[in-house]
């Protein structure tokens, strides 16, 4: 008889390994936005660069050229555009011939253009149960895990549920991720009711006095009416069991689909409330500006940013600090 540790789930992922990194690093919002951005940064800084060598004053070709950088990052026409005019009106003539002080310019004009976006809804106190949806393949799963460590770091409890009933794998990755961690996840067998898995993970998560419930849920977006009436099931569940909870539906995107993650962020937010975007596998990516995109094309707030694979690599999306990152 064959040893079972032998024997692989060919539709089952393994998890990569846990990443270690230096405790200073760790600590550090900047360093880690720095590495998930560092393909972005690196190609905006190239691109600045020779759109300014040798010049004096921002011409229309260098303007151009600095219109088609930002583009190019996907952080959208109209933002790109409106950017640039921003940077020809305020920037002085040493501005515009050094690169490092015009990309601190151009940093102070997005972070200004970011803070005027939708804030996050306050959340109160008490419980907090999050719905995460998001297309399959985009990193929900090793989000959901992002947030559960996040959430453990506060001395926080925290229960899951593998309401992706959809697709055996989705609960066992779950389920994988909940062993690493030390967090229980909620399951039953692969095409079971996800509301009545939701059901029993609000029970649990009552019995444990745990303080967040996160609830994974089916990516069937092509089948939009069969997951609209999926995730109302679900919410009349929540709304009946956990009326007394705090509660926010989290989007998941995959940040190097570019201007398809947009696209699948509108579907999205006509199929369901959206509170909030959590931009996945930024560090994989020189397309980094996708975050301003959301934030901006569709006025829903970005909350979180992955920048690697390690449930340590999540960190929340502050407007000045990303700018900064991003043109540092």
């Amino acid at each position: 008889m064959a040893d079972r540790k032998d024997t692989k789930r060919p539709d089952l992922l393994e998890l990569a390994p846990e990443i270690a990194l230096p405790e200073p690093e760790r600590a550090s919002l900047m360093g880690k936005l720095k590495r998930g951005l560092f393909m972005t940064q690196a190609e905006l800084v190239e691109k600045m660069g020779a759109a300014v060598a040798g010049k004096v004053t921002l011409d229309e070709r260098t303007l151009e050229y600095l219109e088609e950088a930002l583009i190019g990052a996907d952080l959208g026409v109209a933002t790109a555009l409106e950017l640039v005019a921003k940077v020809k009106a305020n920037a002085t003539r040493e501005q515009a011939a050094d690169p490092a002080r015009l990309r601190r310019l151009l940093a102070d004009e997005m972070a200004d253009l970011l803070e005027q976006a939708p804030p996050p809804r306050r959340l109160g106190r008490g419980p907090l149960v999050t719905l995460v949806v998001g297309v399959n393949g985009v990193g929900k799963t090793t989000s959901i895990a992002k947030l559960a460590r996040r959430a453990q770091e506060r001395g926080e409890r925290v229960v899951l549920a593998a309401a992706d009933t959809f697709r055996a794998a989705a609960i066992e990755q779950l389920a994988l991720w909940g062993g690493r961690l030390g967090v229980e996840v909620i399951r039953q067998a692969a095409g079971s009711d996800p509301a009545a898995v939701v059901y029993d993970a609000i029970q649990a998560a009552r019995a444990r006095r745990a303080d967040q419930l996160i609830v994974d849920t089916a990516g069937r977006l092509h089948t939009k009416d069969h997951l609209m009436a999926e995730l109302g099931k679900i919410g009349r569940i929540i709304d009946r069991e956990a009326a007394d909870w705090q509660r926010r539906t989290l989007l998941v995107l995959d940040a190097t689909t570019g201007q398809n993650a947009l696209a699948q962020a509108r579907t999205f937010t006509q199929v369901v409330p959206v509170d909030g975007v959590l931009l996945a596998k930024l560090d994989g990516t020189a397309k980094g500006g996708m975050a301003i995109a959301v934030s901006r094309e569709l006025k829903v707030p970005v909350l979180f940013l992955g920048v690697g694979e390690s449930a340590d690599d999540l960190v929340e999306f502050r407007p000045r600090e990303f700018a900064a990152a991003l043109l540092g």
